[in-house]
């Protein structure tokens, strides 16, 4: 886990959402972390623990590293803990009195059945936490943490915006790049190559898991989702869709963008694809003008998912948008339907410094798909495309 400027904002940010929601005290608790890391440890802890190790975040500023002797230097390090407890043989008396000190009323656990960004807490561990603590008052105060977690994430600090705009100048400048490098023939494999040689030669990471990102779509017959490139290719007359993201300093980019292969003669695509691309279009705009603070997720995707079925296209079977920052898929709120996948995340509020992708396509029979993703941060009365939106078909002759 890299060590992050961030950590000390964000464990002070920490500090203020207990006091809002009225909980004393957050209990983040991991071992072997990189492996097994609470998605919350990169942002208020900023480094790797390898034993059984606590971190109790405190309402009143008091915060607490309980970690073995070997990880002590590494949590001082990161310059946001100065309360560094080492033990030898075992987390639990440390811990007990350090909730004893603090006698906490209410203390927050990270997990959570909608929310994966929430939900760090191991069974296992959770089951240590109860053996240690089942023989005092404080076994009866746990709660879920999800909330503050959830709020933490969300609300992007100005650095992290800055992070998240960087990241996005890097997408694009790969989008221009293999535009002007795509042309009839190529197989998804070779497009995906050569953009992860973009990533490489930029130094930055892919967004999501690199087998499938850039997760290529060429033609009709290209299977739709999160799946690897293949030996289909790019032929005239076809769509070719592209979802692609970049890691950058910690924080991400999510982009789709399309693109149109010219017949020999042709000067521009056929009317029923700028139609088709116009409503998708459309869809896209219409959820941004519905994004703002105070709203649930659920209408906005509500605005933009009428769009097409106005039209009469295929449904939409994914979110029209999903949080994005330190992960491409960031938790929190999501512009939804009221799905029972999405659990209560399509009934959380919007708030500004909010970033979301907003995303949305169909199928054109017989050749492809039209997709649009673009990335947004949420202002004081709507929302701030980060991305420069794609308005019409990119066309490749």
């Amino acid at each position: 886990m890299k060590e992050s400027s961030l950590v000390p904002q964000k464990l002070d940010q920490a500090t203020r959402i207990l006091d809002e929601l009225d909980m004393d005290a957050w209990l983040i608790v991991a071992r072997e972390s990189d492996v097994l890391g609470d998605p919350s440890m990169p942002l208020v802890v900023g480094t790797s623990v390898t034993w059984e190790s606590a971190f109790l975040i405190s309402r009143d500023g008091r915060h607490k590293a309980i970690v073995g002797t070997g990880d002590v230097d590494n949590v001082l390090q990161t310059g946001a803990w100065t309360d560094v407890e080492g033990y030898v043989e075992s987390l639990g008396p440390p811990l007990k009195y350090a909730l004893e000190d603090r006698d906490p009323l209410s203390i927050g656990l990270s997990y959570s059945t909608d929310n994966s960004m929430a939900d760090g807490l191991t069974y296992g561990m959770y089951l240590e936490l109860e053996r240690f603590l089942s023989d005092t008052p404080y076994w009866d105060r746990v709660t879920s943490a999800e909330p503050v977690a959830s709020r933490l994430r969300a609300r992007k600090s100005d650095e992290e915006i800055q992070r998240i705009r960087d990241a996005i100048a890097t997408t694009e400048k790969i989008w221009t790049e293999t535009a002007e490098w795509l042309r009839p023939g190529l197989s998804e494999k070779q497009i995906s190559d050569f953009m992860h040689s973009r990533l490489e030669h930029y130094g930055v990471d892919s967004s999501w898991d690199w087998k499938y990102c850039p997760t290529v779509m060429a033609g009709p017959n290209s299977p739709e989702g999160h799946v690897g490139p293949s030996d289909i290719v790019t032929e005239v007359g076809h769509l070719l869709a592209i979802d692609f993201g970049v890691r950058q300093n910690e924080y991400t980019s999510d982009m789709q963008r399309t693109f149109y292969f010219l017949r020999h003669g042709e000067t521009d695509a056929p009317d029923e694809l700028h139609e088709a691309f116009g409503v998708v279009d459309k869809a896209i705009q219409a959820g941004a003008q519905a994004l703002k603070p105070g709203v649930p997720g659920w209408e906005v995707d509500a605005a933009a998912r009428q769009v097409l079925e106005d039209y009469g296209a295929a449904e939409w079977k994914f979110a029209f948008g999903h949080q994005m920052g330190r992960a491409c898929h960031d938790g929190g709120a999501v512009l939804g339907p009221r799905w029972d996948r999405y659990g209560q995340r399509p009934y959380d509020l919007i708030e500004k410094s909010h970033v979301y992708t907003l995303e949305i396509g169909f199928p054109v029979e017989g050749r492809g798909r039209v997709q649009l993703e673009e990335d947004v941060v949420v202002t004081d009365d709507g929302c701030e495309f980060l991305t420069t939106p794609q308005r019409s078909l990119k066309l490749i002759g």
